[in-house]
This record gives structure tokens, sequence and C-alpha cells, in this order.
């Protein structure tokens, strides 16, 4: 019998699992649109909520009240927003937001003393690789973003250009800003999980936050690259010619000049293939160890991600390859953001998280701030019906701010959470 061409196993079996995918959200379309909600007890209930809310005792009190009354059980609380702290960090600087408080307001402890005292648990919220805006630095002077601009990741485009500016001059970090002010799709400056020195300073947060916290939980946000042009740093590229250096010909590593900022992106070009799996690697290890960190302080706290949903296009286009997280259990806990107003894409989104997922909890990420409360309820049903292990709504924040009020919350409970 003659062998199929290379390739075509493969596609099949890739077409026959999103054909089964495809199936299984139409038929939760097609049987939720008349349901009720269900009581589901042991089913995660979860809100993000941004930093905006930890600025005062009065917003977090309101906070902890309004999702307590809701119905919610779990808070996924931003403490280390953009490399600074809503709490008592050791190792970051105190957050701006909050320098209107004496220093001895410390947000997280609040709420954690008051959610645990209402039955809430409390994930802490992270920000692992987004350090900055591009538009407002911190004030701080001990900020990342002053103290190691070298740690900073840059697109492919300014690679040359930043290779050859001292790092240490405000003109770096000024044309780093200004290119990421331009992009549409960078949310800021990131560091770079590639640089030994940057992975040890997220490490040292985290350790920090889980020995001296009773956290219920880690939750890492953008812990992914911004682009498939990043990170082109003069230290990744250095760290990656290295890598290569073993396998190069004596002719190669003559080429491949570690002293050349063209030749090392030349290298990158050579070899496109390892160069994107090296960033995937050194991701992989960033989560890893992050994972091993709070465990060691942290048994019982569960460590989980927010991260794109189309695990594929995760894994090339971010190097986020969360599916190797969960089957190696890095990962306790999935959070898909399954951000789409669509319905259909939403089923079909969350059976494919469901289904990549294996056996492992997958909280559905809902985005409310773009939804009424009915499409949220809605959402909440199909991601029940697909086997998720609870929701979380983007964001607190964002729904309880006029015009909506805590209506949102209190109709989204009374529809989606109660028999």
């Amino acid at each position: 019998m003659l062998a199929p061409p290379a390739g075509l196993h493969h596609q099949s079996s890739r077409f026959r699992s999103l054909l089964s995918v495809a199936i299984a959200a139409a038929v939760v379309l097609l049987s939720s649109g008349s349901q009720h909600a269900q009581s589901v007890p042991s089913e995660v209930r979860a809100l993000w909520v941004t930093r905006a809310s930890l600025t005062s005792e009065a917003s977090i009190a309101s906070l902890v009240d309004s999702a307590s009354a809701s119905g919610f059980n779990t808070l996924l609380v931003q403490v280390r927003g953009r490399g600074d702290a809503y709490f008592s960090s050791a190792v970051e600087p105190r957050a701006d937001a909050l320098t209107v408080q004496p220093v001895e307001f410390d947000p997280l402890d609040i709420v954690l003393r008051r959610a645990h005292a209402q039955g809430l648990r409390v994930h802490a919220w992270i920000d692992v690789n987004l350090i900055s805006s591009a538009t407002e630095f911190a004030s701080s002077r001990s900020h990342i973003v002053w103290r190691h601009p070298d740690w900073l990741m840059v697109p492919r485009p300014l690679a040359y250009d930043l290779g050859h500016t001292d790092v240490r001059s405000p003109e770096y970090v000024g044309k780093l800003a200004r290119w990421t002010r331009a992009a549409d799709d960078v949310e800021g400056l990131f560091a770079s999980p590639i640089l030994p020195e940057a992975a040890d300073h997220v490490i040292r947060v985290v350790d920090d936050l889980a020995q001296r916290y009773p956290i219920d939980g880690v939750h890492l946000d953008y812990i992914r690259y911004p682009g498939p042009q990043f990170d082109y740093s003069l230290g990744a590229l250095r760290a990656f010619r290295q890598d290569l250096n073993a396998a190069m010909t004596p002719a190669e590593r003559i080429r491949f000049d570690p002293s050349s900022v063209a030749a090392l992106i030349a290298a990158t070009d050579t070899y496109p293939d390892r160069w994107a799996g090296f960033r995937r690697s050194k991701l992989n290890s960033l989560v890893m160890r992050l994972r091993t960190t709070v465990k060691e302080r942290r048994p019982d706290a569960l460590v989980s991600a927010a991260v794109y949903p189309d695990a594929h296009e995760a894994s090339t286009l971010r190097f986020q390859d969360w599916s190797m997280w969960v089957e190696n259990r890095w990962l306790d806990v999935v959070c898909p953001m399954v951000y789409t107003p669509d319905a259909r894409t939403f089923a079909t989104q969350m059976a494919s998280v469901r289904q990549a997922a294996g056996s492992r909890p997958v909280w559905a990420g809902i985005g409310a701030y773009r939804l009424s409360a009915a499409q949220t309820v809605d959402n909440i049903l199909t991601a029940r019906k697909l086997g998720a292990d609870g929701i979380v709504l983007f964001s607190y924040d964002s729904v309880v701010h006029q015009p909506r009020g805590t209506e949102y919350l209190a109709s989204v409970s009374r529809d989606a959470f109660t028999p």
C-alpha cells in the first residue's frame, strides 16, 4: 500500500480534531438558548480585579462586599501591575498610585483579611513580563525601567540601532518607548525572560510575595512575548549566539561574529526555527521556576495563567506554549482569555481549550467589559456545558463603573449563579 504524502496524516488528524471541536461547540449553542442557570457549588466564580480598585481601603471594602454579595468566591487581584508593588514588597518599588496613602497602607493585606473573613479566596495576579507603560514611567529610580534598561525586550526593527546605542543613555529607552507608542499591538515595555538577571528578579518578587502573604494562588499574566519580532535586545542576541556555538562550523563561528550586531541578527535569520525554539524554551523555564517557587512557599496555592485561547497561535506568535505547561503540570489551572463578543466564536474557542487542557482545570476568561450582563450569563452557561471548572470575568472594575454599577454583577448572579 502506498504511504500518504508527507504531512497528510497530521493534517487529517488536525482536521478531525477541529471538526470535533466545532461540532461540540455547535451542540452547546443549540442547547443553551432557553436553559436556566443551574447551581454549581464547586465551580470557581472569579473576578479579575485591576490595581485601580486597590488604592484605598474604601474601594477594597466595596470590592469584597460586592463580590461576596454577588456570589463570587475568588478574586484575582493585580498586585504587580507594571514592575511595581501593591503590597509591601522587599524587591520592587511601591506603586505611584499609592503615594497618597500612608506608607503602612498595604492593599494586598487588606484584601486578604476582608476577603478571607467573607469566605473568598484571593490569588495574587502578577504581570510577569510587562513592566512599564510606554507613555508614563514610574517615578521611583529603583524601577526596572531606570535601573535595568538592558533587561527590556527590543523589537526587530530597532535591533541594529539600539545595539549601537548606549543602554545607559536616556536615548535608549526613549527610542524604545517611541517605537512602542506607535505600535498598535504592543501594550508597553517588556522585560526579557531570556536574560538570567531579569528572570531571577521575577522569581524574587514572587518568592517574597508567597513567603509573606497567605495567598490562595498566584496568577500569571503577560507571561509571553509581545510578538514574534521580540526579543532582539543585544543581551538576547548574544545569548542565542552562545547557544548556537556548539552546533556551528568553524566558518560559521567566524561569520556570526559575536562582537557584530549585524552578524548576531543574521544568526537569527539563518536559524529561524532554532531561534523560535530558543525564545520559547526561556519562557518555559521561567514558568517552571515560578511554579517551583510558589509551591516551595505555599504547597496548596494554585498556579494559574491567563493565556491566548488558540494554543497554536499562542505558541508560534507569542512563544506561550501553554498546552505544554499544562501537560507538564506547571500550571494547576489555565485561564483562556476568550474575550470575543461573538457567542459562536466563544463556544468554539472554549471547546478547543477544554480539549487541549486535557484533565487540567480550565477557568473560562470572559470579556465582560465588552458584553451586556445577558451575554455574560450566556457565556457562563456555555462554558459550563463545555466542561469549564470555573469562570473569570474581566474585569470587576469595568463592570461596576457607571453607567453599569453593581447591578451588572447582581444580574449575573441572579441569572447564572442562582438555581
